[in-house]
């Protein structure tokens, strides 16, 4: 028995150290992670509040050397993005219902969940050309349209994703309580379902929102950019991302200033849209 005892006193100081070393390399991980999160945060923080000025928000994009806000930016950005959760969450829902409570196994629901994945996968790059190639192109003019129809691509998966996850979660003991009521399944949905889920799929939907308020590379290439106010959604539109693009690119002080304060501003919007989606998730 004492051999028996050692033999397990030697296995468990070696899982101790084995421990012990996974432990450190974790903490050594999660420090790294957030040295450089802190740091850019800080950055951002620090340059941001030095552009920040009442004429950010009432002044359009300035010429070099010259005063003036993001007003224009911030009004496009705002246009696009709201249009865009607009169009892309009631798909998305549609979509999410139909794999959770319709068609679960066949090969339609499963053809869907693959180009679901591809497209949560996929550079929104990509979708910015594929977007550029089918309407820019052919209308031979960028618009605030397809700059629209970019970011809602990029919205809809995230919505499937989490509508359908958050159906599946929903007991199945609802659903029956309700049939045996006599409620036809279109009512056990509305009214019984997607109320027990509806903490989880306004949270996918922030985060669709939060992920499309920064994108730049789909924008490029269907809304491209204004300099003044524009409220045509046939034309092109200024946006916060593209104009932060050009701002920090270019060689001129003011220009760079306004770039931070763009940066800052989209900063806490993200930052408020993932506190709420976190609030949100914990009520559910």
């Amino acid at each position: 028995m004492s051999g028996l005892a050692q033999q397990r006193a030697v296995r468990f100081q070696r899982r101790k150290r084995i421990n012990q070393v996974a432990l450190s390399l974790s903490l050594v991980a999660m420090v790294f992670g957030v040295f450089w999160l802190v740091w850019i945060l800080w950055e951002t923080l620090r340059l941001g509040l030095a552009g920040f000025s009442f004429g950010l928000f009432t002044q359009m994009t300035p010429p070099p050397n010259d005063a003036g806000g993001l007003a224009n930016a911030i009004f496009g950005s705002l246009t696009m993005v709201l249009l865009a959760t607009a169009l892309g969450t009631p798909i998305g829902m549609m979509a999410g219902v139909f794999l959770a409570e319709y068609d679960k196994k066949s090969v339609l629901a499963a053809v869907t969940r693959f180009v679901n994945d591809i497209l949560l996968s996929a550079p929104s790059i990509v979708i910015g050309l594929f977007v550029y190639a089918v309407v820019v192109a052919r209308l031979r003019s960028f618009s605030a349209y397809a700059g629209i129809l970019a970011l809602a691509l990029i919205v809809i998966p995230v919505v499937i994703r989490t509508t359908e996850n958050m159906l599946l979660l929903v007991p199945a003991s609802l659903r029956e309580a309700a049939y045996a009521l006599g409620s036809p399944k279109w009512k056990v949905i509305t009214l019984v379902t997607l109320r027990a889920a509806r903490a989880g799929v306004i949270t996918g939907v922030l985060l669709a929102v939060a992920r499309i308020s920064g994108e730049t590379a789909p924008l490029l290439f269907t809304s491209l950019n204004n300099q003044f106010w524009s409220a045509d959604l046939s034309k092109p539109m200024a946006s916060l991302p593209v104009t932060i693009f050009k701002f920090a690119m270019s060689p001129y002080e003011n220009w760079q200033q306004l770039a931070w304060a763009g940066v800052f501003l989209i900063t806490l919007a993200v930052l408020g849209l993932n506190i709420l989606a976190r609030m949100l998730s914990r009520q559910q």
